[in-house]
């Protein structure tokens, strides 16, 4: 395998600003997009919890059962995602503009494997996952059809984040941010039609949720695969190259850590969940409003934190550590401002928030609690979020994973002592997911200000001279 040339005469049009422009321009240009394309995931999210609250709290609480589920996949995708990233974003920042081509072709491969065991394995485990999480027979009868129907669509997802992946590391959080808008727009016109069974359409009701999400993520692979062929990297794809082991396996390599981390936060949830199932259907129904309310914050942070790895990552390769870390920290400081908005809104109208999806009393009682309780952990969330993603962008994807894994399982046990032992019922499981995010956040910053990450080094990649 030859070794890739630099191409200095051909570097992605989208990163010259990222290496040497003003940080907070870089930053901005680079998270508004992310973070909007974000915010889309939580309307999508949001469609669907609006549209089936009107079939009541069992079917509410189906989404919330199954969203754990979703999270799993997501956290799957990391294996993809995550050293895509990191590889494509220091070839690009260091001109070896074949290696990143190379990269994206392999992430592809990847991302159709991925993608085809997680639809399998989603499939055929849904029934045994809802008995898991202890759910009454309403919400099982909902929440099994709901899950085969989305992972139906797992190769077209898995090939979604792949792009997505590229596109960012390669500076470009625009057409991301596009697409993601066309994703949600295709499942909100689809939506009403489907669960309802408007016209001649048939009356799906929670499949049809399911339903309208894989249709619309079918569109938005489509129209990834455009923004590829048509320039959107800012370099030219090029043919399709053959398999790459020694590339597949140093995005793997570099990904596995975050994937723990990922699968190891979800599993914690799965436990959460059936705690909170003890508490009974709209302690279930009010977890899924929480949860979407939040998931605003949290996907913001997350493209801001898209936004701090393709920083790291490019100035990385471009020789500038100490760039890269400034620009992690104006980073994080955006994060933090935005996220200290939220909470201010969390914690002053939580009941006309609530009541947006449910007119159940109960219901709307044990959300205010989850919003306020949570609401003041939304900047420390934040920082956990962004800092995480800084230490991905340089391919060093231990710390986050020795930081997060430990702190998100402690959260089983400690729900358990608040909410029985310490009798503090349902509010429990909302307090030990505050206190174990504060703790995160504070050890990440404290890890990440050693600049250790600094000198982490990828393995060479070979480009695609084929």
């Amino acid at each position: 395998m030859s070794e890739p040339s630099p191409l200095a005469s051909a570097p992605a049009k989208f990163s010259a600003e990222i290496v040497s422009g003003p940080l907070l321009r870089s930053v901005l240009r680079l998270a508004i997009p992310a973070s909007l394309g974000m915010i889309t995931e939580v309307l999508l999210n949001i469609t669907d919890f609006f549209w089936i609250g009107h079939l009541g709290p069992a079917a509410q609480n189906a989404i919330t059962a199954s969203m754990i589920v979703v999270w799993t996949a997501h956290s799957v995708m990391s294996l993809i995602t995550i050293g895509l990233t990191a590889l494509v974003a220091r070839a690009v920042g260091s001109r070896v503009i074949d290696s990143a081509r190379s990269l994206l072709w392999q992430g592809v491969y990847l991302a159709i494997g991925v993608g085809v065991g997680a639809a399998l394995a989603g499939y055929l485990l849904a029934p045994a996952i809802m008995r898991f999480m202890s759910v009454d027979q309403p919400t099982f009868d909902y929440a099994v059809p709901y899950l085969r129907i989305f992972f139906l669509s797992g190769v077209f997802f898995a090939l979604i984040e792949g792009g997505y992946a590229a596109l960012r590391a390669s500076g470009n959080t625009r057409h991301p941010a596009v697409i993601a808008v066309i994703i949600v727009v295709v499942n909100m016109i689809l939506d009403p039609l489907l669960i309802f069974g408007i016209g001649p359409l048939p009356r799906l009701e929670v499949a049809g949720a399911a339903l309208a999400t894989a249709l619309a993520i079918f569109v938005g692979a489509i129209a990834v695969a455009v923004s590829l062929a048509r320039g959107g990297l800012g370099y030219a794809i090029g043919r399709a190259v053959r398999i790459r082991w020694q590339q597949i396996g140093e995005i793997v390599r570099i990904s596995f850590p975050i994937t723990v981390l990922q699968l190891s936060f979800v599993a914690v949830y799965w436990f959460l969940i059936r705690i909170v199932q003890e508490f009974g259907t709209s302690a279930g129904a009010a977890m899924g409003i929480g949860n979407r309310m939040e998931s605003i914050s949290y996907l913001l942070a997350t493209g801001i934190g898209m936004a701090a790895a393709t920083i790291v990552g490019q100035n990385l390769g471009a020789g500038k550590p100490d760039r890269a870390a400034r620009g992690a920290w104006v980073a994080t400081g955006l994060g933090v401002g935005v996220t200290v908005i939220i909470s201010v809104v969390f914690l002053a109208v939580p009941e006309s928030l609530a009541r947006v999806f449910s007119a159940d009393p109960e219901v709307v009682n044990i959300a205010v609690d989850y919003l306020v309780i949570l609401g003041l952990s939304q900047m420390t969330m934040a920082i956990e979020i962004i800092l995480g993603e800084a230490f991905s962008g340089s391919g060093d994807t231990v710390p986050p994973a020795a930081v997060t894994v430990p702190g998100s399982i402690l959260r089983i046990p400690l729900a358990y002592w608040l909410c029985f032992d310490m009798e503090l019922g349902i509010n429990g499981v909302w307090w030990s997911l505050t206190i174990t995010t504060g703790l995160k956040a504070i050890v990440l910053a404290i890890w990440f200000r050693a600049n250790r990450w600094q000198r982490f080094a990828v393995k060479p990649v070979g480009g695609s001279g084929d």
